[in-house]
């Protein structure tokens, strides 16, 4: 029979795995670091397509939609908030259209992170209007 409390079944000891101190793992660097260098100076610098397909690569959409159509409002907000969540400035430049980005942006800062919107509008203030 099976106790817990003695780490043993019956009469024979059972070994309970690790039993030095338990020491927490360091903590995952924080998905923000670098966010700042990745926001273009200017949406003049923006130029994505206003209409088409996108098709990511893989380093950015590993898993689930993988191109999108930048004329669907649903398909766009995901292309543009993956975007801004792993995607380098050069994704954002190549990918991003200034255009719908303002169009956009209202719903865009309801869907993502505030740190991630206040870096952006710190850098692009005309976003905020």
């Amino acid at each position: 029979m099976w106790n817990p409390a003695a780490g043993h079944i019956g009469g024979s000891v059972v070994p309970l795995g690790h039993t030095g101190p338990v020491t927490s793992p360091a903590p995952l660097p924080s998905r923000l670091i670098g966010v700042a260098e990745r926001i273009p100076g200017s949406l003049s610098l923006l130029a994505g397509p206003s209409q088409g397909r996108v098709s990511l690569p893989v380093r950015l959409a590993w898993s689930g939609l993988t191109e999108f159509d930048v004329t669907d409002p649903r398909q766009r907000l995901t292309l543009y908030r993956t975007l801004m969540d792993c995607g380098q400035l050069d994704d954002i430049v190549r990918y991003v259209n200034a255009t719908l980005l303002r169009r956009d942006w209202p719903r865009i800062r309801r869907l993502t992170a505030r740190r991630v919107i206040a870096l952006w509008e710190r850098r692009l203030p005309e976003l905020r209007a």
